[in-house]
Parts: structure tokens; sequence; C-alpha cells
């Protein structure tokens, strides 16, 4: 069947649909049905079932005979380390862990925080927790000890499992004296923290607390899986909320295995035995749906990447791997491939590599730009699909369904919708808009599996912050448009449509523009408050390595460009110049952050930023046009 046909048999028998992938997972309970819609709009899945993420991402490989195949590759250009974990090891690994865990007193129900770089202890950290039915929730290694210790007040776990250090291009980052801080910060504090040392820099250890990794697990009898409901939590991950309180965003158990299962074969296009490399931190969603759950569950071999795009060495390292490791499909963020093509505008690294074996490379985190796209398609010579989706979904919204059907690409739209995603535009009355047209994307309730069923301890916030502004859906958050083919565009948050003079423009479409420029390797537009307009966008632009051109020029030329393809209504005339943006360790750029530094508000320094620094930059590069104080 090919996708319409896929997604018309989703829409008409939305239950059938997900029973039938239900299939393709083990349980020790099947569901007798899939929609709980018993407490709408607080919908549920596979309620009835009981099942362990465990023992479908780890055992069940091994009893099918694949015990000798590599689970996870782990490739660490920073510490110039490379080894293979089979999935055999994986599973003596995790049941070790998970029984001195339950040595410790761990059981169904019990939160554990982890707090680790990114190497494959990381991903057993988090399997021995699923093992045990015990809610783990990943805090990025090297968050803040105040943002590190919210998060333990609002999860109150009772065992924290950390790295003694991460490790950055140039510099260690250590992490115990953090951890440390943020206990003391903290209200609730954990019976016990297990620390896996790292040579490069050795944690103390705090007697009666703290456990080395090894000595911890001596001796102790492995665990067995523990099947869980349906709808128990896997974890918990928390996203920044907009009110600078982080949400802590449930994922359901079954409902994440049966929908990340059917996307590794539905979205990404691999088959079980083939190597699968999502090139992002297991702090995200994307670590814990990509790195670690779905290739697992599938059977795939993982790849866990500790290095960067450029740096590490140098911006070839992404084709190393691919070659190396045989990867056949490859996930990151558009940030990255901007610092490639930032780095290599002519991508003259790839030659020196044969990534013959890769099939596509998907795009998500950050609006795709059409000019990254289209430097990627030419460079790496295989299709890139964007796509889209969050936190809270798990898993994509809109993609290219290439393992159902590859639809053409039409650069700037993520595709189409995927089955159980019911997409919609609507006015700010909630009304459906024609084809075309600039609206909230929302979807019509129920979710699918998988996805959000609430917010952990804050069910009243998740009414609240998802379902009231458009009642019978879910507010993405994100503006956009769908045509008439059914392609989504998505044109910026909602909080960045900015209304000029009463005209809702995109900032996205203006950064379509200043990306296209042939100097430009990077570039974000923020709206910032006017007295005549109530708002003007303004653009920040990064040029390429080696660009030796007058700034003043290429300026000029890129304001003139907004107007030719935007129209004077745009009013764009603000182009500053810097060497890099504010970002998040994920990459998305910190707008809201850069639209209160221009308008002189007080802001909160983000929890997530990569390199605080930045922001003087973008406040003295502000000044000279009238912003930020200036």
């Amino acid at each position: 069947m090919g996708y319409a046909k896929v997604y018309a048999a989703w829409k008409d028998d939305p239950e059938t649909f997900w029973m039938e992938q239900a299939k393709a997972i083990d349980w020790t309970r099947p569901p007798t049905k899939a929609l709980d819609d018993s407490n709408a709009p607080l919908y549920r899945w596979f309620t009835d079932a009981e099942v362990n993420t465990c023992y479908n991402a780890v055992d069940r490989h091994v009893e099918n005979g694949r015990g000798e195949q590599a689970a996870i590759i782990y490739d660490s250009p920073v510490t110039q380390t490379k080894h293979s974990i089979s999935y055999a090891q994986l599973q003596t690994r995790v049941a070790a862990l998970a029984g001195a865990l339950r040595a410790k007193g761990i059981t169904k129900g019990d939160r554990v925080i982890i707090y680790m770089p990114m190497i494959p202890e990381a991903l057993e950290a988090m399997l021995a927790c699923a093992r045990l039915g015990a809610i783990h929730s990943v805090v990025f290694g090297g968050f803040a000890a105040n943002e590190l210790a919210v998060r333990i007040d609002d999860a109150t776990p009772k065992a924290i499992i950390a790295g003694s250090c991460g490790i950055e291009p140039g510099r260690i980052v250590a992490y115990k004296p953090l951890l440390d801080g943020a206990i003391e910060l903290a209200n609730h504090k954990p019976e016990f923290c297990v620390i896996f040392q790292r040579e490069q820099e050795l944690a103390a250890l705090t007697p009666g607390r703290d456990f080395d990794w090894h000595a911890f697990q001596a001796g102790v009898e492995p665990a067995e899986c523990v099947p869980v409901s349906g709808d128990h939590p896997a974890y918990i991950l928390y996203t920044s909320g907009t009110t600078g309180a982080p949400k802590g965003v449930v994922r359901p158990t079954a409902g994440h295995l049966v929908a990340l299962n059917w996307t590794m074969k539905a979205v990404y296009n691999v088959n079980p035995g083939e190597v699968f490399w999502a090139a992002s931190d297991v702090g995200w969603v994307v670590g814990h749906s990509y790195i670690c759950y779905a290739p697992l569950i599938h059977g795939n071999t993982t790849v866990v990447f500790e290095g960067k795009p450029i740096g590490t060495p140098d911006a070839g390292t992404f084709w190393r791997v691919i070659e190396e490791h045989d990867v056949k499909s490859f996930f990151t963020a558009p940030t990255a491939f901007r610092a490639i093509k930032r780095e290599d505008p002519k991508g003259a690294m790839i030659k020196d590599y044969d990534i013959s074996g890769l099939r596509a490379l998907y795009l998500a985190g950050e609006r795709a730009d059409p000019d990254t796209i289209e430097w990627a398609q030419r460079v790496m010579g295989v299709p890139v699909y964007d796509h889209w989706w969050q936190t809270e979904t798990g898993y994509t919204i809109a993609g290219n369904p290439a393992g159902i059907e590859a639809l053409p690409v039409k650069i700037g739209s993520p595709t189409v919708a995927m089955p159980g995603y019911d997409v919609q535009i609507l006015d700010e009355a909630g009304q459906p808009v024609q084809p075309g047209a600039l609206g909230a994307i929302a979807v019509k309730l129920p979710l699918p599996p998988g996805t959000l069923p609430t917010l952990w301890n804050a069910e009243d916030r998740f009414v609240q912050s998802y379902l009231t502004t458009f009642p019978g859906y879910y507010e993405t958050g994100d503006a956009g448009m769908i045509d008439e083919d059914g392609y989504l565009y998505i044109m910026a948050r909602t909080d960045d449509v900015i209304n000029v003079a009463g005209h809702r423009l995109s900032t996205g479409a203006m950064e379509e523009v200043l990306a296209a420029h042939p100097d430009v390797g990077e570039c974000a537009v923020i709206g910032v408050s006017d007295t005549l307009k109530g708002q003007l966008p303004l653009g920040f632009i990064c040029l390429n390595a080696g660009c030796d051109r007058s700034h003043a020029d290429i300026g000029a030329e890129v304001i003139a460009a907004v107007r030719e393809k935007i129209g004077p209504v745009a009013a764009f005339k603000l182009v500053a110049v810097v060497d890099r943006l504010p970002k998040t360790r994920s990459g998305k750029i910190l707008r809201g952050t850069m639209v209160k530094i221009a308008d002189g508000a007080a802001y909160k320094m983000p929890a997530t930023i990569d390199d605080p620094t930045i922001l003087d930059e973008i406040e003295a590069a502000l000044k000279p046009l009238g912003y930020a104080g200036g």
C-alpha cells in the first residue's frame, strides 16, 4: 500500500490500525483494545496490556538469535575510543545494573535521574530502569546545578546515576560538583547516587551516599524484566516551559513501544540488523527515541557518537562515521549541517569518504531552510528529508514516509502528516483556514499512541498548555500552512509570527531569504518592538568561513533580497553580522531570549544554552542598531 492508502486506513479505523502495529511487540499480556477514551480529552492507549520495554529492546533479540549482532556502536572522537556492544553483552550489562539498583531498593514506579554524557552507559542506565519498571528522567549532562535541582524536586528521584564528567572540544566538564550543588539546593534528597568514573576526571565520592558504578554492581544477582501496565510512565523528560518552569513530559510505555517500532521502517526505512545513527544527545527527545529506544526495539544497531559536527577533529567527521560503520539512515539537526556548510562551503571533505551505503538524511529539531537542504542534497547525493515533531509527541508528526512510499520532496516542507495525526491549520477563532493560509498548527484529538498523556504532577498545566486554546485539538505552538497537495509548512513558532503594522509575517520566511545569500552560513530573524509599526523584523547573519567582503555590502544585499521576495510590507531594514548565534545544546536558536535582549527586557538565562557568553556578543551587535540599550 502507498502512503495515501495507509493514511486513509488509519483515519477510517484507528483502532484496527494500532492493534495491527501492536502485533510487532512482545507482550506479557497483549492489549484487547487500543484506545481508552473513558477520561477524554485525557486519552490513553493499550491500558489493559502488560509489557516491558527493556525486554523488547534487548532480551527478545537475544532469544531470537540476534545476540551476536552489535546493539550499540560507541564512537568518541573526543576520547579517541571506538567499540561495539552486542545484544548479548548489552543484556548482561543491563541486567547487572538493574540487579544492583533493585538490591538498593529501586522498584516499579520509583524515579531515577540520569545525568550522563554520550557514552553507552547512559543507554544502559535508561534500559536498567525500564527493566525494573522504574521511571527515568534523563537530565542533560553538565546542566547547571539550579536547573538540575528543580528537576530533582519535581521528579523526587530515589536515586541519581551520573557520569564523573563530560568532554567538550578542548575542555572537560566536571559533572560531580554540579550534581553535589544540585542536591544541596534541592529540597528532595536522593537516597543514593551511582557514579560512572571516567579517567579524564575522577569524581570524589560522598561516603554513604555515592557508589562507584563497577563496585556497585559487584556480586549482585542480575534482574529479570518486570512487566508494567500499558499506560505506566516509561520516563519523564523535562522541556523548557514558556513560563520558565520546566514541564515534565510523560511517556507511556506501551504506546511508546508500538509507535517507535513502526517508525523505524515506515519513516526511516531501515530493516532489523542495519545501522541507524541519530547524531543527537540522550538528554533530548531525539536521543531517547532514536539513539536508545526505537533502534533497539526494532533490532537495529544504534550509534552513540560523542563528538561534534565540526572540531572533532574537522567538518568531515560525520562522513567518516557514516563510511566506517556503514550507516544506512542518518538523522541530525539542520544546525549541524549549517555548521559543516559554514566550515566547508564547497563540501570538499566528503570526497575523502565513501558514503554510498547511506539511503537518506533526516533533519529535525529546527526548521530546515531550503539552502541547507539543497546544499546537503548536492554534497551527499542522497534524499534529504525534513521532518517535524516535538518532545511532547516523541516521534514524527509530519514527514516523508520513505519506508512506505518516498513522496516527492518539496523544499521547505516536512511533507505530510503521519498516520495517527490529523493535522489542521486554525485561525484565532479555532476555525480551519483555506489551503495556503497561515495559521496555528493543531492536531485533532486523540493524539496517537506514545505521545504525552499528561505532564508529571501537573495535569491542570497539561490541559491549560495544550488542550484549552482550541477545544478538541492539541495545540502545537507552531504556525504554518498546508498547501493544495496536503504538504505541511512550518513557518515559525506561534510566538515568532510577528505583526508589522497589522500584517502577520513569518520570521521563518525571511530567514529562508537570508540563508539563500551565498555568503550567509547561518541566520535568525526576530521581531523587535517598534513604536510606529508595533514590531519590526531584525536579522542576524553569520558569514561563511573565508568570506572577506564588506559587512555593509552583504547587509544591503540581504535587505534588498527580502524586499524583493517578501515585499516592502516586511519593513526589513535591520541586519546585524555576528560570529555565532545563541543556541541550546540541541541546536535550537534562542530567538525568544534574543528578542528580550533587543527590547531591553529582563530575561532568565536559558537552562539549555550552549555558551552564555554569546548573549554579550548579541547585545554588542544590537547597540549600533539602536537596540539593547543602544
